[in-house]
């Protein structure tokens, strides 16, 4: 019997990034992955994952590759804006367990007593988890953020509340400044370009006007910040296509 060769770790990183690239450029697989998508979405497949108890409305694909940056990059904060319900701030504040990390800062609008209740009742995680309840872009709002994270800018934003493209753009040019060289600007549901309009959920949101385009305009005017393609090409299901942005400096 012959005895089976064993990649050497480089080797399966180097069939893991061949690999990767070919599904990207599999133009029908990438076709088949958005039919789903967009089909399962009448069904809010974005909806069923939960850690701890507590709904992430994100696709697990997602949460796994925001795991990925995360234990590269080590950033000593988070700052999710759009809380919603609190799975992801916990999801997080897990891996800063973990990995070390400072504060996973949570900025909404709408922040329910039960839901900082809730929050507030995971032990140690719920000790990072700092609330901000305010509009993203309002100048007491950034104030806070600014003296939670002071001077630090081993800092990871995740841009996740409302979808227009002149409201993500402000959010882009308001927090990428927290954002240091090495570190991730996240802009989360880019795929509203790429889908036709949600015809079972409206929104003022769509093809046009959302996520994506307040991206391209963005990255115009700042070359410091890149689309990591190598991590996207692995994503054959994501929301956040084109949004995954690294600070290159």
């Amino acid at each position: 019997m012959t005895a089976k060769k064993m990649f050497t770790r480089e080797e399966f990183e180097e069939l893991r990034r061949e690999s990767a690239a070919g599904m990207a450029a599999d133009q029908g697989l990438r076709q088949k992955a958005l039919e789903v998508l967009v089909e399962a979405d009448k069904h809010r497949w974005i909806h069923q994952t939960t850690w701890l108890g507590e709904p992430i409305l994100n696709l697990p694909q997602d949460m796994f590759a925001l795991q990925e940056i995360i234990y590269r990059t080590r950033p000593k904060y988070i700052v999710e804006i759009g809380v919603a319900w609190g799975g992801a701030m916990l999801f997080f504040s897990t891996l800063m367990e973990i990995l070390g990390g400072e504060k996973i800062i949570g900025v909404d609008i709408y922040m329910p007593p039960d839901l900082k209740e809730r929050l507030a009742s995971h032990g140690r995680l719920s000790q990072r988890l700092e609330l901000i309840n305010g509009a993203s872009l309002d100048a007491s709002t950034l104030d806070k953020v600014r003296s939670i994270v002071g001077e630090c800018r081993e800092v990871m934003v995740i841009l996740d509340s409302y979808h227009t493209h002149e409201h993500v753009l402000n959010e882009l040019n308001a927090y990428f400044p927290f954002v240091g060289k090495g570190q991730y600007l996240v802009c989360c549901d880019t795929i509203v370009e790429d889908i036709p309009e949600q015809e079972h959920r409206t929104r003022e949101w769509g093809p046009g006007n959302n996520p994506k385009t307040a991206v391209l305009e963005f990255l115009k005017h700042h070359p410091e910040f890149q689309v990591d393609h190598p991590l996207e090409n692995k994503l054959l299901f994501t929301c956040n296509p084109s949004g995954y942005l690294v600070h290159k400096g």
